[in-house]
């Protein structure tokens, strides 16, 4: 059994050499459904300190965009790896590069919609996410977020179901996400970097670190050996396969501070 190290395990010495920190949403920077002060006010930081920073996360397009213009980041992959946007303050521009055209999207979405009518008669209790108006790529069935929590069986059978079909299905700490397409938060991240900052992740992967704490975090824990999970990530649903090497004390928006200022500090020490 794979055992996570304490957060204070993190070499300092390695710690200096971080170049960035990518960090899910949903209960990793936020908490209970809020993002914290004490959250952003660490990617404020991290980002004031020169660091790349940059949320990976299953949330939508529509907020992907806000994400990108207001929060204090290099840019956003959205929709569990589906795109990634990126504002450029200086020239006004955003730039939103997608994992596959319009006329996909659109026929993806009507299979996707079938599909999501077929899990919420098999799986009762669930209910198409209230975010979903504002997705692009992929469907979003809520099982705790705005509807009473249902059993860990529960999200398993929906990715089930999903997986049956052909789509791809990952669960996150409120929603199981279903696509069609061979994308994912790596993939993307991968993409991101490479076209705008001329980063290799490949090659570079020790010089950054991504915070999660869901399943459909798995790629990048899995890619990352410096990666950190947030302490709620122990009652996470559903199977990871690949988990961070190290765990914070504290759960949600907290332990992601607590990753910031174990980076901060050591970037501040001789």
């Amino acid at each position: 059994m794979f055992v996570m190290k304490p957060l204070s395990a993190f070499d300092p010495a390695a710690l200096r050499e971080i170049r960035g920190v990518f960090c899910d949403i949903d209960d990793t920077i936020t908490t209970d459904g809020r993002l914290p002060a004490v959250a952003y006010h660490a990617l404020e930081r991290l980002k004031a300190a020169g660091l790349l920073v940059a949320p990976i996360t299953g949330r939508p397009a529509g907020w992907c965009d806000l994400i990108a213009r207001f929060w204090p980041v290099d840019g956003v992959v959205g929709e569990n790896g589906a795109f990634y946007f990126r504002y450029d303050h200086q020239a006004k521009h955003m730039t939103r590069r997608f994992s596959q055209d319009a006329p996909t999207r659109a026929i993806n979405r009507k299979r996707l919609f079938e599909l999501g009518e077929t899990v919420l008669k098999a799986v009762p209790g669930t209910a198409i996410a209230s975010d979903q108006l504002y997705r692009e790529v992929d469907i979003a069935i809520d099982f705790c977020e705005d509807v009473p929590p249902l059993p860990p069986e529960a999200t398993l059978r929906i990715k089930a179901l999903f997986d049956a079909e052909g789509a791809t299905a990952k669960i996150s700490s409120i929603h199981v996400n279903a696509w069609f397409g061979r994308h994912d938060k790596l993939s993307m991240t991968r993409q991101f970097l490479a076209e705008t900052f001329g980063i290799d992740i490949d090659r570079e992967r020790e010089r950054y670190v991504f915070v999660g704490d869901s399943p459909n975090d798995a790629p990048m824990f899995g890619h990352f050996p410096n990666a950190v999970g947030v302490a709620n990530i122990r009652k996470s649903p559903g199977v990871f396969d690949a988990m961070p090497a190290y765990v914070t004390k504290s759960e949600g928006g907290q332990g992601f501070a607590e990753v910031a200022a174990a980076l901060l500090a050591a970037r501040s020490t001789p």
